[in-house]
């Protein structure tokens, strides 16, 4: 990584934002944070939900413009404050000088235009480029992110990408116009590890040929220790400890640093106790799903998501499910719960082939057969308080308005989460918060098996353990037997008996967590292992 110049290409001064509050309140989510960002040098910027880094990244390059945020101190970028600027100097300003990859891809990215024409806008905007030179541009850094055959690809539109190609299609967005400052919130957070270590491989080449900052808003503490030279620690809007990052990390002076470095899932930590299972209670069997790729014509090339996979998942067990991006381990939950139809191989669920019923068949089987969702703002309706959401799957199945409401408020307690908002809506909650409601919803039907689709990757360190944890005590209380995929294996270690592993579309390895986190036998599981960051 290179060295920072004496020059800082950022400077801020006492950053205060403010918000409404009630009556005539002000919420501050930043409070008279400063720093300094030289050319080519890196800054993380880490702390909980809701302690204001990503609100700080939006403040620099004027995003909270227009809205009702009230903001002060000094934002330089060169000699230019962000904050006495117009409107239109501003815009001059992003993409060029200062550009951003925001957290959420998929609400970045239009889902009308195809990624390339997006790519294409941006780089032509800014750089007065022609048609054919944009086109060529975006497949270019589509490539360079890692988008395989990107010149097909660069055709797609985002729904046709999985959550970990979108995040690269937004970073090659950011980079095609290679800013002097990369504001990054989150930018590697659906990503597994291999993808991960390209993504931050690239951010590096390119400050080194180019002489590009980068801030990095992250949750990901084993990512700052890789990516930056300096960390800044956040907490309810301050700036709470900055330094050079082996020391703050190392030895850092602040309880509340040490708090968050404990809470880091490690590859190295102690596998859970292994729970005696019972009766298998899923089997799969040569499970298989094809998508046709994206492309014209009427001969389009057949994918094999999920090619062939079979196994079991015992009563009261937790079963890990790994891969890269791509890798058919969401396809697989999918069609477990039947979101998604099987083109070959049969689901058997509490000895009940579940594989062709019918929709009215499959009602009964979902009261025991439920998924937690990688994107709790997705899967929550915005126009629905969360009570009605969290009800709703009790009034599906003939429950009483008065009864499900009452259900769901105790289900909101339990866990942890203030039944007297109820009636508010899910815009009004933090992700940790919303990710609660979203199990909350999916316990309502006291259900035995309970889908899990990365249920933790967007969380900070502390609320993922606290997420991690409320899973396990409801594990025991309600007898549940979890399928848990996600691509943080430091995560899947903690939690999971045993551990299934999958690579384009097949189940390489499955093993008990000891023996496959100690041993590895498939290559591709060793790699996968090598390619975990941790924080020291």
């Amino acid at each position: 990584m290179s060295e920072p110049s004496e020059r800082p290409v950022l400077t801020v001064r006492d950053l205060t934002v403010e918000f409404p509050g009630d009556g005539d309140t002000a919420l501050r989510a930043v409070d008279g944070v400063s720093f300094e960002l030289g050319a080519g040098g890196a800054l993380g910027i880490v702390g909980e939900s809701g302690s204001g880094k990503s609100t700080t990244a939006l403040a620099l390059l004027g995003l909270h413009r227009h809205s009702s945020a009230r903001v002060s101190g000094e934002i330089l970028l060169g000699d230019d404050d962000v904050n006495a600027l117009g409107d239109e100097a501003v815009r001059r300003l992003r993409g060029r000088r200062a550009a951003m990859i925001f957290q959420d891809p998929m609400s970045a990215l239009d889902p009308y235009y195809r990624i390339g024409d997006q790519i294409s806008e941006v780089y032509r905007t800014h750089t007065g480029a022609g048609r054919r030179a944009a086109w060529a541009k975006a497949v270019e850094v589509l490539d360079r992110v890692g988008i395989p055959d990107a010149a097909r690809l660069a055709r797609a539109r985002p729904h046709e990408f999985s959550g970990g190609m979108r995040q690269r299609a937004l970073i090659a967005m950011a980079l095609a116009c290679e800013p002097r400052i990369l504001v990054a919130d989150e930018p590697t957070s659906a990503l597994d590890v291999t993808v991960q270590a390209q993504i931050l491989d690239l951010i590096d080449e390119l400050r080194a040929e180019t002489g590009m900052a980068l801030l990095l808003v992250t949750h990901d503490l084993g990512v700052v220790s890789r990516s930056v030279e300096r960390v800044l620690v956040m907490r309810d809007g301050r700036a709470v400890e900055q330094g050079p990052v082996g020391e703050v990390l190392k030895a850092p002076a602040e309880p509340y640093t040490r708090a968050l470095l404990d809470a880091v899932p490690r590859l190295d930590g102690p596998v859970r106790e292994r729970r005696t299972p019972g009766e298998p209670l899923l089997t799969v069997t040569g499970l298989t799903r094809e998508f046709r790729r994206p492309g014209g014509g009427l001969r389009r090339e057949v994918m094999r998501a999920v090619d062939d996979v079979s196994l079991e998942v015992r009563r009261g067990e937790t079963l890990g499910v790994v891969g890269e991006s791509g890798s058919g381990k969401t396809t697989l939950a999918r069609m477990i719960v039947r979101l998604l139809e099987p083109t070959h191989g049969s689901i058997v669920f509490a000895g009940q082939d579940v594989t062709r019923l019918p929709e009215r068949g499959l009602r009964a089987v979902r009261r025991d057969l439920q998924m937690v969702f990688q994107d709790p703002v997705s899967s929550l309706n915005p126009r629905r308080t969360v009570g009605d959401s969290i009800a709703d799957p009790l009034r599906v199945h003939g429950t009483g308005d008065r009864e499900a409401l009452r259900t769901a408020r105790e289900l909101m307690e339990r866990v942890g989460l203030d039944a007297s908002r109820h009636d508010r809506y899910p815009h009004e909650f933090s992700g940790g918060q919303r990710q609660r409601m979203g199990i909350a919803r999916a316990l309502s039907l006291r259900p035995k098996l309970l889908v899990c689709d990365e249920p933790v990757s967007a969380l900070d360190v502390s609320t993922q353990a606290q997420i991690l944890e409320l899973l396990g005590d409801l594990q025991e209380e309600y007898d549940l037997t979890i399928v848990f995929v996600s691509h943080d294996l430091a995560v899947v270690r903690q939690v999971s008996d045993r551990v299934a592993v999958m690579h384009d579309g097949e189940l390489v390895e499955l093993a008990d967590a000891a023996d496959l986190y100690g041993s590895p036998r498939h290559e591709y599981t060793r790699r996968l292992l090598a390619a975990v960051l941790a924080p020291v």
